[in-house]
């Protein structure tokens, strides 16, 4: 071991102590048993982004965690049996509230919130045979309840995508609409509306194209980045839900966001020209119109914000 990992080290076992010590409640739990948590933290919310971050730096980062909820949260993982009847004695009602504020009715919020627990608890084992649950992503930056929040609107998010693939999309449904209503001509006769076969089949071609190179895109990314992309843009969580879930500040999840914006453009436009043989012009010409027909918060993917010499060349 280097000396700078034993420092580094010794550093987050002494923070790990300091957060210890300042818990009302501390599960029994020592710095040893917190460390490895702590550790985890530092390195993924302080030195990925600062690799040389001062001691003080890394102080003050551990001590903003939350002392109570973390080691709650680590005793749970320990199977300290109080402490998942605190966990759910406390939290059961922030859970149910947040189940039923994403459920139609009092019997899938209530089956929502079962699952949630479930996701907790952990279904499924690692490596070692050990449950692995949700709760491991808790990093104790922000409020438990204000996690468990945002956790229950991302199982509700999921479930409805899953249900949603059953249903008929907009597009589909507008394009039966048109197909079947009619329009009155000028001679008064009634006759059908619908799009030119030719022109809906390109935008068709076009959408597909979008879709799977920005799909590809998205899914090369590093697994947190996905969750991100996949919180704020398609699950449609604002930046200070979306950064609970990954245990971020808002701000912090904001830049990730500018940084990966631009990475997926980059990615989508490069997959259009260089694989598919798209000029630079009709791939910024398709990501603009596509992003028009798109939601608001999906769209700087795909559309940017063109200059105004590049506004004029699309639609010259």
């Amino acid at each position: 071991m280097t000396a700078k990992a034993t420092e580094n080290d010794e550093l987050v076992r002494a923070c790990a102590a300091r957060l210890v010590a300042r818990a009302a409640d501390a599960r029994r739990l020592d710095a040893d048993a917190l460390a490895p948590r702590v550790r985890a933290a530092v390195e993924k919310y302080v030195l990925r982004d600062e690799s040389d971050a001062s001691a003080e730096r890394v102080a003050k980062f551990v001590d903003g965690l939350r002392a109570d909820d973390l080691c709650l949260v680590v005793a749970c993982e320990r199977g300290d049996e109080r402490a998942w009847d605190d966990l759910i004695n406390s939290f059961r009602a922030t859970v149910t509230s947040a189940a039923r504020a994403s459920s139609a009715n009092e019997e899938a919020a209530e089956e929502l919130a079962q699952s949630v627990w479930a996701e907790l608890y952990g279904l499924r084992a690692d490596a070692a045979g050990a449950a692995h649950g949700k709760l491991a992503y808790y990093s104790g930056c922000g409020s438990l309840g204000g996690w468990l929040r945002a956790v229950v609107s991302q199982l509700a998010v999921d479930r409805h995508r899953k249900s949603a693939r059953l249903v008929q999309t907009e597009e589909d449904a507008d394009f039966d609409r048109l197909a079947q209503e009619p329009t009155a001509g000028e001679d008064g006769f009634q006759v059908a509306a619908a799009p030119d076969p030719e022109s809906a089949l390109a935008r068709s071609e076009m959408s597909n194209a979008l879709h799977r190179a920005l799909a590809r895109v998205v899914a090369q990314l590093a697994a947190e980045d996905r969750l991100l992309v996949k919180l704020y843009y398609f699950d449609g969580l604002r930046l200070r839900e979306a950064g609970a879930v990954l245990g971020v500040h808002e701000a912090t999840a904001s830049r990730r966001l500018t940084r990966l914006h631009a990475e997926i453009r980059e990615g989508v436009e490069k997959i259009l020209t260089e694989e598919l043989g798209w000029t630079p012009k009709e791939a910024r010409r398709a990501l603009a119109e596509s992003a028009e027909h798109t939601d608001a918060d999906l769209s700087p993917l795909l559309a940017g914000e063109p200059t105004t010499e590049q506004r004029e060349e699309l639609y010259e």
